[in-house]
Formats: structure tokens, C-alpha cells, sequence
């Protein structure tokens, strides 16, 4: 499965995941199954609250889920509505956020855990459930 994770900077699978999707400066592609990853940088990382297009940096990629520490409600919907899966990451690094997603044991988003403004969560890099 492929899956995408927004983090900080890219580390590879040693990456810490970034607590917010669309501000995230790259998003990590990761084979579950083989453990390759590569990065794309968010081309859309400074935009205006409700303007995010998370699909535009991703456009071309066949994904099986995203993981995001936080996401906006905007960017949430498009991505449903593209027939995305998103799951909220709970861990610090993606390898932590594979080993949790390959194990099923991470939550799907609804639209009543999306953040309500870019002022994130309100502990940036706290990975525990809201």
C-alpha cells in the first residue's frame, strides 16, 4: 500500500510527521510493504486559511491513505471527496506511523477532528488523540 504522511523535513522513515497537513513543507510517499519512501515538496505550504488544495502537490499519485497530524475541514472534504482515505497519525515519526497504520490501530478523521483554523493543534508535535 502507498500512503502519505506531511512531516517536517525529509529524514526519510525517521522523518517527523508535521502536525498539520497542508502547512507541512513535504509530504513522505511510503510503500508499506517494502518500507521505500520518497519525498514531494508541498508546493502549496503557504496559502490562506480555507484555501488549501491538497491535491495539487500530490497530483499524479495513486494513494492508498493519508496520515496527517492535523488537517483543515476544507482539505479533509476535497480529500474525501476524492476517495481518499484519512487517518490521524497519534506517533512522532513515520516509522511509528507505518508499523500503527499497518496494524490497523490507526483512527480514520471525521470532519469533527479537523482543526478549525491554521493555529493547528494546540501543542504542535503532541501526537496523543484530540
Amino acid at each position: 500500500m502507498h500512503i502519505c504522511i506531511p512531516v517536517n523535513e525529509d529524514q526519510g522513515l525517521h522523518s517527523q510527521v508535521c502536525a498539520h497537513f497542508g502547512s507541512a513543507p513535504a509530504f513522505l510517499i511510503v510503500d508499506t510493504d517494502s518500507g521505500d519512501c520518497r519525498a514531494i515538496a508541498n508546493r502549496n505550504q503557504h496559502h490562506s486559511h480555507g484555501m488549501c488544495t491538497p491535491l495539487a502537490s500530490l497530483q499524479g499519485e495513486i494513494l492508498d491513505g493519508i496520515v496527517v497530524g492535523g488537517i483543515g475541514m476544507g482539505a479533509l472534504n476535497k480529500l474525501m471527496a476524492a476517495g481518499i482515505s484519512v487517518f490521524l497519525a497519534e506517533h512522532p515519526t513515520v516509522t511509528q506511523t507505518v508499523e500503527s497504520f499497518k496494524a490497523g490501530a490507526l483512527k480514520r478523521m471525521q470532519p469533527g477532528m479537523a482543526c478549525g483554523g491554521h493555529g493547528h493543534r494546540q501543542n504542535p508535535g503532541d501526537f496523543s488523540a484530540p
